[in-house]
Parts: C-alpha cells; sequence; structure tokens
C-alpha cells in the first residue's frame, strides 16, 4: 500500500494521471457514439482518451478548464492505438479535441457539440448524486425547431423552443417565457445539447419546483440587414450587439408570441443566458424593463456602460449603469420581480470578482439581488446547469 501511495503521489507531482487500481473498470462516456468505448469515464472521475492513427507521429489531446492542465500527450502502442488517461477531471460537460501531428481532429468515437465556433467532440463526466439534469421517469415536454425571417437581419433565423408537458394535450393553457441564451462560441443548440435544459426543467415541474414555462433558445449573433460587415472593433462589436438587441426586441419575441400560447406580458416573460449571453440579457432586459420582470445572469460579463463606451471595462457605479436604472432602487425593486446573478466558485478573471463586487454595490444601493454560487466549478456547463436549476424555481410565482 506504501508503494502505490508512492506512486500516486510521484505522479500527481508530475502532472500525471496515477495507475488506476486493479478494480477499478471505466465506463464509456453517455456521449460517446454508439458502441464506442472510449473515452472511459474511472470512478474518481480520470478520463482514458484513445484514437487508432498508426501514420501519426504525435498525437495530443486538449480541451476545456474543466480536463485540467493540458494539452496532454498520448503514448502510441505497437498496434497503432494511442492513448491516456488524465487526472480526475470535474463533473459535467467537458469540450474536448485532439491535436494529431500539430492539427486539430475531432474525435470519432465522440459526438459533436457546437462549442469554440465549431462542431467539437465532448465528454460527459458524471457527478454522483446529482440528477437534476438527468433523464428521468417524469411527463416530459418537446424541443421544437423554430424557423422565421428576421426583419432586423433580412435572414432566416432558428430557434429552439422548449413546451412543458401537456401543452399539446391542453390547447387553453397559457404560459409565461424564458428567453435562454448561450455563450460566445455556441449556438442556440447549447442549452439542449450540452446544458440538458429539457431535462433539467422536466425535472423541476414534475417536482413542482417550477413553474410549466415555454423556453426559448435563439442564435445570439445579428448583424443589420445591408450593413457592411468591416474589420471587427470596437464599434462593429456594440453594432452586432445592438442588432441581436433589436431581433430579440423586433422579431423574436412578436414571433413567439404569436406562435406559441403566451402570456404576453412583461410579468410573465424573463430573460437569462449564460457568459456572452448573460452580458446580452443585462443589456437588453435591464433597457427594456417594459418587457421583462424577471432577469438572471450566469457567470455574465457586466458591461454596464456599452451603450457609451462600446463595450470597454469600466467600475461599476449603481447609480450610471445601464443607464442609471439602479438609481432609484424603490422604482426597480416595484418593476423587477427577480435580478439574479451567479457564478462558480473555481471561475478566474473578472467573472466572479466581478459579479460579486456588483451584488455588493446595487445591494448597497438598497436594490434586491438573488446571489447564486456553484461550488468548484468554473467557466463551464456544470455551474450554468446548476444555475438554471436554481433560478428556473424562482420564476413566475
Amino acid at each position: 500500500m506504501k508503494t502505490s501511495f508512492a506512486i500516486t503521489t510521484m505522479c500527481l507531482a508530475l502532472g500525471l494521471a496515477p495507475p488506476a487500481p486493479a478494480e477499478d473498470q471505466p465506463s464509456p462516456a453517455t456521449s460517446n457514439v454508439p458502441g464506442a468505448q472510449t473515452p472511459s469515464i474511472h470512478s474518481d472521475r480520470r478520463i482514458t482518451f484513445s484514437l487508432q492513427a498508426p501514420a501519426a507521429t504525435s498525437l495530443r489531446v486538449a480541451g476545456g478548464d474543466g480536463l485540467g492542465v493540458g494539452p496532454f500527450p498520448m503514448t502510441k502502442s505497437t498496434g497503432g492505438n494511442w492513448s491516456v488517461t488524465t487526472p480526475p477531471s470535474v463533473p459535467g460537460f467537458h469540450y474536448y479535441w485532439f491535436v494529431l501531428n500539430g492539427v486539430e481532429v475531432n474525435d470519432p468515437a465522440s459526438e459533436t457539440y457546437f462549442g469554440y465556433g465549431k462542431e467539437t467532440s465532448g465528454v460527459e463526466v458524471p457527478e454522483v448524486g446529482a440528477d437534476f439534469y438527468a433523464i428521468q421517469k417524469v411527463p416530459h415536454g418537446e424541443v421544437r425547431a423554430k424557423w422565421y425571417l428576421s426583419k432586423t437581419t433580412a435572414e432566416w433565423r432558428r430557434a429552439f423552443v422548449y413546451t412543458p408537458p401537456g401543452y399539446d394535450a391542453d390547447s387553453s393553457t397559457r404560459y409565461p417565457v424564458l428567453i435562454l441564451q448561450h455563450g460566445s462560441g455556441e449556438n442556440e443548440t447549447g442549452w439542449t445539447r450540452q446544458g440538458r435544459a429539457q431535462f433539467i426543467l422536466d425535472n423541476l415541474i414534475a417536482a413542482g419546483k417550477a413553474r410549466p414555462m415555454i423556453v426559448v433558445m435563439d442564435r445570439g449573433y445579428a448583424w443589420p440587414a445591408g450593413a457592411p460587415i468591416m474589420q471587427q472593433g470596437p464599434a462593429e462589436w456594440l453594432q452586432g450587439q445592438t442588432a441581436f438587441e433589436d431581433v430579440v426586441v423586433r422579431d423574436l419575441i412578436p414571433m413567439i408570441d404569436t406562435s406559441y400560447r403566451t402570456i404576453p406580458d412583461r410579468e410573465h416573460r424573463a430573460m437569462a443566458g449564460l457568459s456572452m449571453g448573460g452580458m446580452q440579457t443585462l443589456f437588453i432586459s435591464l433597457e427594456h424593463l417594459d418587457l421583462f420582470a424577471y432577469i438572471g445572469s450566469f457567470s455574465g460579463s457586466i458591461v454596464p456602460n456599452m451603450r457609451t463606451a462600446t463595450g470597454t471595462l469600466q467600475p461599476f457605479d449603481p447609480k450610471t449603469a445601464y443607464g442609471g436604472v439602479f438609481a432609484d432602487s424603490a422604482t426597480f425593486n416595484k418593476r423587477v420581480k427577480l435580478l439574479w446573478l451567479g457564478v462558480g466558485t473555481a471561475e478566474e478573471g473578472d467573472f466572479r470578482a466581478r459579479t460579486i463586487a456588483t451584488v455588493q454595490a446595487i445591494r448597497k444601493g438598497g436594490v434586491h439581488v438573488e446571489y447564486f454560487e456553484s461550488k468548484d466549478t468554473a467557466h463551464e456547463w456544470q455551474t450554468w446547469r446548476r444555475d438554471l436549476n436554481d433560478f428556473a424555481p424562482r420564476l413566475f410565482r
């Protein structure tokens, strides 16, 4: 036992995965294509990756922060199969890819998910005891693809729309609406594929914890019809953000209210998003409180002066932030039923520090805000799954 402990300690010190115990039988990830045995997940959340590539001269596996410090060099066997077992990861969903002879390629054994601006491999690492995003034996809603022509962009756009269990069975019932946005490099598929939002809502509704609602997930990128696309700078970035604002206000909300049985007023409409989507949520909803009474930012970039400084980060002043919407706390608290900000405790950079500072500042000014932390997770989907699980039950009460 002492020898095994010494080997494990040495491996961890070198940044290598310790050898698997004899009784450890890793299981194929649920994110694999049918029949694929790797990536496989060990009981301690180490992950074994493999690829048959006899002609390759170098191969590594790389990915998001949740996989640990990489890329991880892979070892070639005599049969041409490359493999590596990475150190324990955090639970949840993680993007990954292979670097084969210097070229990034997807794993043919994995399903692909839109992230990093492209279709990317992904691995699902179970969290012991966490079943709130699992497919359970409860009534299930449906996720529908809704195409619509945008007046703002003069192009066809696709939104994914979750309708709650029983939506088609009772044609008289009307529902509140949550607009739920993805992050940078992702698209409208993110919340249902990586985030499993439909199962989170199914489980919450079945348990009586959340009110049945329609959830709308649109693509968070837009450009005004006819506007030339120039070299991307601060002005063009702001133009894209205001174009998406117009999509939501002029195109998306009217289309959803026309196409689905919504309760079409602000008291029954919410907006939330993760990372870039959280930034967009604050930018749009705080400017249009005539449309939204519930607001959520999941690890969102807090840019209180987007319209005047083209997105540059400035100190947060509750008297002037977002057009001064927080200056009159009594009026704000009366109009906004819920302002919710969340972040992971392991998030780096400005995300956690800026979120905490913002919560403290607006609370000091008398504004009501709910703050949530996802323990031990970073800027990743497990954080945002937990965020939605806490946020959704607070809506439309």
